[in-house]
C-alpha cells in the first residue's frame, strides 16, 4: 500500500528531440528542493529519437503520423510504473490524444500547461510573442488557447520565422554557438517590436539558448519542470 509519503513516478515521452528531453530532466534537477540523492523525482525517461519527424509530418507532409509511436511509448512507460507522464514537445502535442487515449494515467498537456501559467501569472495581459516550430502555427496550437482569453498571439515575421526554424533546427543538430545565439536574439527583436508584452519559448530546444534573453519570458520546458515537481511531491 502507497503511504503518505508516497512520491508519484514521472514518465516521459523523449527524443523530441534528445538534447531537449536531457534539458528537461536538468531543470528537474536544478528546480528540486534537495540535500540527498533521495529528495529527486524518479522519472521513467523513453528518449526516442525514432519517434517520427514531426516537421516532415506537419510541414512537408510526406512524413509518418508519430501519434501511434508516441501512444506506444506511453504505454510501455505506464508498464514501467510511471504515475503521469508527460511530453517534452510542443509540436507533439498536435498528437497528444493518441498519448493520451493509449493509458490509464494522466497526461500532462504541455500548451494547456504553460497557457495557464502565463494567464495566472500575468492577468492583464494582451499580447503574447510565441516562438515555436512552424508547425505549431500551423496546427494553432497556442492560437487556440490564448484565443479563448482574448489574448492576441504574435509570431515572427515570414523571414524571421524561417530563420527561426533554421534555429531549431541547428540546436537539434547540436550546435548552439555564437551565430544561432545572434539570429535567436535578432528574431526575440522582432516579435518585441510587433508588440508583445512577454514571450512564450514554446519549442523545448529553444529553451537551451534563452537564458540570456533579458525580455520577461515564460519558458514551457521550465513551467513543464515545475509541474512534475509538483505532482511527483503531490504539492
Amino acid at each position: 500500500m502507497k503511504n503518505s509519503t508516497y512520491e508519484k513516478v514521472a514518465g516521459i515521452l523523449g527524443g523530441m528531440g534528445p538534447e531537449a528531453t536531457v534539458d528537461l530532466l536538468n531543470r528537474i534537477i536544478q528546480l528540486t528542493p534537495a540535500t540527498d540523492d533521495n529528495d529527486h523525482v524518479r522519472c521513467i525517461i523513453d528518449n526516442n529519437p525514432k519517434v517520427p519527424s514531426r516537421i516532415k509530418a506537419l510541414i512537408e507532409h510526406v512524413g509518418e503520423n508519430p501519434g501511434p509511436c508516441m501512444a506506444e511509448m506511453a504505454q510501455k512507460l505506464e508498464e514501467w510504473g510511471a504515475d503521469f507522464l508527460c511530453i517534452p514537445c510542443n509540436t507533439a502535442h498536435y498528437y497528444y490524444d493518441y498519448a493520451n487515449n493509449a493509458v490509464s494515467i494522466p497526461v500532462v498537456n504541455l500548451i494547456d500547461l504553460t497557457v495557464k501559467h502565463v494567464l495566472k501569472t500575468n492577468p492583464e495581459i494582451k499580447r503574447v510573442g510565441v516562438l515555436c516550430s512552424t508547425a505549431v502555427i500551423s496546427t494553432k496550437l497556442y492560437e487556440n488557447g490564448f484565443g479563448e482569453m482574448n489574448v492576441e498571439v504574435i509570431y515572427p515575421e515570414e523571414s524571421f520565422q524561417t530563420s527561426l526554424l533554421e534555429v531549431i533546427k541547428s540546436i537539434k543538430a547540436g550546435d548552439t554557438g555564437a551565430e544561432v545565439q545572434s539570429s535567436f536574439a535578432n528574431i526575440v527583436t522582432n516579435v518585441i517590436e510587433q508588440g508583445s508584452e512577454l514571450i512564450v519559448i514554446a519549442c523545448t530546444e529553444l529553451g537551451i539558448i534563452s537564458n540570456n534573453v533579458s525580455f520577461p519570458l515564460a519558458d514551457a520546458t521550465k513551467i513543464l519542470a515545475e509541474e512534475i515537481i509538483a505532482r511527483a511531491k503531490q504539492v
